[in-house]
C-alpha cells in the first residue's frame, strides 16, 4: 500500500464531492480573454488555480476563466460604426474577471462594463447618378468565325454623388459573326501505355526507363487555313521504379522513464518517450506509426507565487506648513502628501516597486478667488446611458482660474537642484457671463443610432 505522502499530490488534484472538473490551461491571455496552453481535464478549479497566472474553462468550449484576483480586463477595440454613412454609434466593453473577490467599484466577476461613441465613418450618404446615352459599337473580339462586341455608357447624367453609383452596368455586349473560317490547331491526343522497363536493376551502365507516346491528331492541324502543329514531344521517358532492395518497416521499443513534473508550482506536464528503433526503418520502410512521446498531467500541490500590485494614489493631503495655521492665497509654499496600498501579494510573491507615498511641494490657492478665462470646448463625451435609452453626449467650457504668478520651483537644499512647486486646491474663478453662465456652459447632442449592448459570450447584456 503506497504511503500517504505519495498519495497527496493525486488528492489535491481531484475535483472535491460535488464541485465539477474543470479544463486546466497555463495562459490566461488578458488581451484577448482566451484560454491557451491546454494542460488537462478532470482537475478541480482550486488545483488548477494554485497557479494564479493560469486559466480554466468549466466546459469545452466555454468562456475563459481567469485564475487571478479580479480586476478589470483591458477594453475591446471599438466595434464598427453602427451606420456607415452621416452620424452613428459605437460600442466597446470590458469584463471583470478573476475570483475571490469583485473590481474597482464593487462589482463582481464577469460583469460587463459598457462604452458608447459617438462616430461618423462617412460625413455623407451615397446618392445615385444617372448613365448617358451608350457609345458606338466596338469592333468584334475575334479576325474569325463568331465572337463577342461591347459598347459603354458613362455615369455622369448627372454624377453620382459621396460615393453613390448608377443601377446597372456600365458596358454590354452581344455576339458578332466575321464570316470567316478559322484554322484549326493541332492537339496532342492521350498518352499511349507505358513501355516495360528497360532493365531490372539500378546502378549499370544505363539507367533504367520506360517510355510512352503520343500523337498529335485530336485535332490534326488544318491545311487550309494552316493551323499550328502540337506544342512540345511527342515521346516521354521516366526512370522505373519499385526496384530491389525491399523496405523495412520500424517498430517502437518500450515507453522510457516517466519525467519529473515541468513546474516547481501548480499543475504542470510530466513527459515519456520510445525509439523508433525495434527494428529501425531500412530501405525506404515506413517510420513507425503513432507518436514518440506522450503527457501526463502533475499536481505539485504547492501554491505560486502572486507578486503584490499597487492600488491608486489616494487623494492630496491639504497644503499645509508647519507652526502655520494657514498659508491659503499666499505666496508660501507648503507641502502635502498622497499614498498607496501594495495589494495582492501572497505566496511569497514580489513586493510592489517603488514607494507607497508621494510628498510634494504646494501653494494653498483653495476658495481663493482669482481672475478667470473661459477655455475652448472641450472634445465631445462619451455617450451616456450606453445601454440604456436616448443616450446623449456632451461638452463644455469652464470658466478656469489665472493661477497667481507665484515662482514655480522652490531651492530646498543649496547645490541639489530646485524642486517643482504645485498649486493645491479649487480657486474661485471669476469670469464674464457667457450664456447666462458664469462657470460652465454645457452643450448636449444626442447620439443617433445606438446599438444594442449583447455580451459577446452569449450570457445576455
Amino acid at each position: 500500500m503506497p504511503a500517504l505522502g505519495s498519495l497527496l499530490p493525486l488528492l489535491l488534484l481531484l475535483p472535491a464531492a460535488g464541485a465539477d472538473p474543470v479544463l486546466c490551461f497555463a495562459h490566461y491571455e488578458e488581451s484577448t480573454g482566451a484560454c491557451a496552453g491546454l494542460i488537462g481535464g478532470g482537475v478541480s478549479e482550486d488545483a488548477c488555480c494554485l497557479n494564479a497566472a493560469y486559466g480554466f474553462q468549466e466546459r469545452e468550449g466555454g468562456p475563459c476563466r481567469a485564475c487571478g484576483s479580479p480586476r478589470w480586463s483591458p477594453w475591446s477595440p471599438w466595434a464598427p460604426c453602427s451606420v456607415t454613412c452621416s452620424e452613428g454609434s459605437r460600442l466597446r466593453h470590458r469584463r471583470c474577471v478573476g475570483r475571490g473577490g469583485r473590481c474597482e467599484g464593487n462589482a463582481e466577476p464577469r460583469t460587463l462594463d459598457w462604452e458608447l461613441q459617438a462616430c461618423e465613418d462617412q460625413e455623407c450618404c451615397p446618392e445615385p447618378g444617372a448613365w448617358s446615352e451608350w457609345a458606338p459599337w466596338g469592333p468584334c473580339s475575334v479576325t474569325c468565325a463568331r465572337g463577342t462586341r461591347t459598347r459603354v455608357r458613362g455615369c455622369d447624367r448627372p454624377a453620382p454623388k459621396c460615393g453613390g453609383r448608377c443601377p446597372g452596368e456600365a458596358e454590354e455586349a452581344e455576339a458578332c459573326d466575321t464570316g470567316k473560317v478559322c484554322p484549326t490547331h493541332g492537339a496532342w491526343a492521350a498518352w499511349g501505355p507505358w513501355s516495360r522497363c528497360s532493365g531490372s536493376c539500378h546502378g549499370g551502365a544505363q539507367e533504367p526507363r520506360e517510355t510512352r507516346s503520343r500523337t498529335c491528331s485530336a485535332p490534326a492541324p488544318s491545311q487550309n487555313p494552316p493551323g499550328q502543329p502540337c506544342p512540345g514531344a511527342a515521346y516521354e521517358h521516366r526512370a522505373c521504379a519499385g526496384l530491389p532492395p525491399c523496405p523495412v518497416p520500424g517498430g517502437w521499443g518500450p515507453w522510457g522513464a516517466v519525467s519529473a513534473c515541468s513546474v516547481t508550482c501548480g499543475l504542470g506536464h510530466a513527459h515519456e518517450r520510445r525509439s523508433c528503433d525495434r527494428p529501425a526503418p531500412r530501405h525506404g520502410g515506413a517510420f513507425c506509426a503513432g507518436d514518440a512521446a506522450r503527457t501526463q498531467v502533475c499536481n505539485t500541490a504547492v501554491p505560486c507565487p502572486v507578486d503584490g500590485e499597487w492600488g491608486p494614489w489616494g487623494p492630496w493631503s491639504p497644503c499645509r506648513r508647519v507652526h502655520m495655521a494657514s498659508i491659503r492665497c499666499e505666496e508660501i509654499p507648503g507641502q502635502q502628501s498622497r499614498a498607496r496600498t501594495c495589494a495582492g501579494r501572497k505566496f511569497d510573491g514580489k513586493r510592489c516597486p517603488g514607494d507607497y507615498q508621494e510628498i510634494r511641494h504646494c501653494y494653498d490657492v483653495s476658495d481663493c478667488v482669482l481672475k478667470g478665462s473661459w477655455s475652448e470646448w472641450s472634445p465631445w463625451s462619451l455617450c451616456t446611458p450606453p445601454c440604456g435609452p436616448e443616450p446623449t453626449r456632451a461638452r463644455q467650457r469652464l470658466c478656469t482660474a489665472q493661477l497667481p504668478e507665484f515662482p514655480r520651483t522652490l531651492a530646498v537644499v543649496e547645490g541639489r537642484g530646485d524642486k517643482p512647486v504645485s498649486f493645491s486646491g479649487s480657486p474661485r474663478p471669476l469670469c464674464a457671463e457667457l450664456q447666462g453662465q458664469r462657470l460652465a456652459v454645457e452643450e448636449r447632442r444626442p447620439c443617433a443610432h445606438a446599438p444594442a449592448c449583447a455580451d459577446p459570450e452569449g450570457a445576455g447584456p
